[in-house]
């Protein structure tokens, strides 16, 4: 059997890997709002009072809790705005549906949120008096009666708008923020005219994806992650604990909404998740043929072209392959696309031996890993037999 010391110097060697690729994110847990995990501070033994703080901490919703929540918040900004239930929900859309943010930004800039949202208040084109009007995405001449437009006024005929309504419904939930297809135009599409063109099945998924972005939009707000549950949790954000129970019985923790991980930090956790989910021969691939991002830490592998890196969306930094630095501190001065001054003297100094040494002992810590994970997986499965 393995002595302890066996194990913590295991423990030392992993954590080398891990501070190479989780930088500051995963590594800073003193914040309670970010990566840590907060507690609350209870003397109390009494199990009624916890369980009290815990009903308090937050509310399970079901999809008719939701939906009436929505409609509430709707209700009062139109009411307090004087907009038409679909203005108000356009607003809210935009602004995460947080009433508060709406109400702030609409008194301080009428003018610039209807701008900004596409909410006119005059038409951009007025019709013509005539009786047929010529659409402006097929060019087809069409009776009045057969042609549809938003407040900006640019004709389009019943069969463009059912066409271009349903594709952005089919793209997914980008549709609810719908804009009139004239490209110059602004104008946002509500659901007014989606219900008046479109097919039932259309419409089905319109609504659908409008419940869902109250929940997903809201950052007081999270779907169950368990699979198959409907649920949605009401979190009261900053009340302490984070453990979560909802009604289908599952327990997760608000702040990461991995599985209930009470005391351990999320960051501990979502490290042991990294490792557990990716095989040995897996990570000495990663390790060898990649280099972390500076900004996110995700790994990037460099096949072919210049030292010019860009890192994949959300992120987006362009970066040095070579020293890792921004690539707008780059140029013709320090070697151009195919080589990097920077990186070549701070070697020479010996600013990237700890570095490299670091890589080297996580590749050689990834087979004592194993070796602990697999006593670890034979202990789980005990458990659960």
């Amino acid at each position: 059997m393995d002595s302890e010391d066996d194990m913590h110097d295991a423990n030392d060697v992993d954590s080398l890997e891990d501070d190479f690729y989780s930088g500051e994110t995963a590594m800073d847990n003193d914040s309670d709002d970010e990566g840590g995990y907060a507690f609350i501070d209870n003397d109390s033994d009494d199990s009624d009072n916890t369980t009290s703080h815990h009903q308090l901490n937050y509310t399970i919703l079901s999809e008719e809790d939701i939906q009436q929540h929505q409609e509430e918040d709707i209700t009062r900004i139109s009411t307090v705005l004087s907009l038409s239930r679909v203005s108000a929900s356009i607003l809210l859309r935009h602004y995460n549906w947080c009433v508060s943010k709406v109400h702030d930004a609409w008194f301080a800039d009428e003018e610039k949120v209807r701008k900004t949202v596409g909410l006119l208040e005059n038409p951009a084109v007025h019709y013509p008096n005539a009786k047929e009007l010529t659409c402006g995405i097929c060019f087809e001449n069409y009776p009045r009666d057969r042609i549809h437009t938003t407040a900006c006024g640019h004709p389009f005929c019943s069969s463009c708008w059912k066409g271009y309504i349903s594709t952005s419904i089919n793209d997914g939930p980008g549709c609810l923020m719908l804009r009139c297809p004239d490209p110059s135009c602004g104008a946002a599409v509500g659901q007014d005219m989606i219900n008046l063109l479109v097919s039932d099945e259309d419409k089905e998924k319109y609504s659908r994806y409008l419940l869902r972005s109250y929940v997903e939009d809201n950052r007081k707000t999270k779907w169950c992650p368990a699979p198959g549950c409907d649920y949605a949790v009401d979190f009261l954000v900053g009340s302490g604990s984070y453990d979560v129970s909802c009604n289908c019985t599952y327990s997760f923790c608000w702040n990461c909404t991995e599985e209930a991980h009470r005391p351990v930090d999320c960051g501990t956790v979502a490290k042991w998740i990294l490792k557990n989910s990716a095989e040995s021969e897996n990570m000495n691939w990663i390790l060898a043929n990649s280099k972390p991002c500076p900004k996110c830490k995700r790994p990037i592998e460099k096949n072919q072209g210049c030292m010019h890196i860009t890192c994949t969306p959300p992120c987006k930094f362009e970066f040095c392959w070579l020293c890792l630095g921004s690539w707008s501190d780059h140029g013709e001065r320090t070697g151009g696309f195919y080589a990097c001054n920077r990186y070549e003297t701070a070697k020479q100094e010996g600013a990237y031996d700890e570095t490299e040494k670091r890589r080297e002992m996580a590749k050689n810590s990834l087979e004592r890993y194993t070796h602990y994970y697999e006593r670890w997986a034979t202990n789980q499965s005990v458990c659960i037999l």
